[in-house]
């Protein structure tokens, strides 16, 4: 394993973290908390620093897993954590909708205490607002509670965890370059590329972190999904429009010079590229399964991608890989 900072901070992160979110949810599949904690300690043994929560996962549970499990560790590693929705007054909120959120200063406080306690610890290394809209990133009163939190030492860096949809490229541009916020994490992959290209950017101007969820594009990036796979209801992937799985197989298809004949797998060569980008602290996979914590953790000591691998990934990203959109083929068929 390999090991990044944020930025120009003295915040560490290992290349490749882990996104406990899929241990404190259903939304990927269930978990029993027993196998949650062994994950943990698999990570942790095999050089994964970096554990990105929210107090919104599981109502606090996936917070309570990963000090359950790594606790003893706590000063070895780096706990991400997240704060905005109101899981005090609507505990019990169902699906896929977005739950409301919440800002005010004291609720701010109230809820990184409470995070303090799910962790047990008494410093959180970065805290992130979760999926603030431009509103929230200009009101002057959250980032000066944010900052009131710093110097109280309770939370060491702040920064913005952008979603749950692609996109949000105002509230992002904006927390780095007038908030100056340590970190912003997107969405980013080999298929969906923007807004973080420019994100990266900023953020190397502005001496902060990017951190990556959703590498492998919802698992199309994995080499687990065919034509024939039928996404089980409530899976988010059920969702998704018409096209999406066909139209991203064949992407994918053009891309087999990135790690054949390369002792890679596919889900490793969408990390390489993602790691390629130094302004990237670290990359969080979706990890349900020892196997696939082994296979994503190997990735960062691959080789690394060549310029030509990446001009040629440009390419195809810049011409939509060459295919027609999908409505004008259903179109024509």
């Amino acid at each position: 394993m390999r090991y990044r900072t944020f930025g120009l901070t003295d915040l560490k992160a290992s290349e490749v973290g882990f996104g406990v979110w899929t241990l404190g949810t259903g939304w990927w599949g269930r978990i029993e908390p027993e196998d949650a904690v062994n994950l943990l300690h698999k990570a942790y043994d095999l050089g994964i620093t970096c554990y990105d929560t929210a107090d919104v996962y599981g109502e606090g549970a996936a917070e309570e897993v990963l000090a359950k499990a790594l606790g003893k560790h706590r000063h070895e590693i780096t706990y991400a954590t997240k704060f905005g929705y109101d899981i005090y007054e609507h505990p019990t909120w169902q699906g896929h909708q977005e739950r409301p959120q919440k800002w005010e200063p004291d609720f701010i406080r109230f809820a990184c205490e409470q995070s303090l306690r799910r962790l047990r610890t008494d410093y959180i290394d970065l805290y992130q607002l979760h999926n603030p809209r431009m509103p929230i990133v200009e009101k002057d009163e959250i980032f000066e509670a944010l900052e009131g939190l710093k110097k109280e030492g309770k939370i060491r860096y702040y920064g913005v965890a952008l979603g749950p949809a692609i996109g949000w490229q105002e509230e992002g541009e904006a927390s780095l370059k007038e908030r100056r916020v340590t970190s912003v994490q997107t969405v980013y992959n080999l298929l969906e590329q923007d807004p973080g290209r420019a994100f990266m950017a900023i953020a190397k101007e502005a001496g902060a972190g990017i951190l990556v969820r959703v590498p492998h594009s919802s698992d199309l990036l994995t080499g687990r999904l065919t034509p024939q796979t039928v996404f089980p209801a409530g899976d988010h992937r059920s969702f998704r429009p018409k096209g999406w799985l066909s139209e991203g197989l064949k992407k994918i298809e053009k891309l087999g010079f990135l790690w054949q004949d390369r002792n890679m797998t596919l889900g490793q060569a969408a990390i390489k590229y993602i790691l390629a980008d130094k302004t990237v602290a670290s990359v969080l996979p979706n990890i349900t399964s020892l196997q696939e914590l082994e296979e994503y953790a190997l990735a960062s000591d691959r080789p690394d991608l060549t310029q030509d691998d990446l001009d040629r990934v440009a390419d195809l990203y810049r011409n939509n890989f060459y295919l027609e959109p999908v409505a004008a083929q259903e179109k024509a068929q």
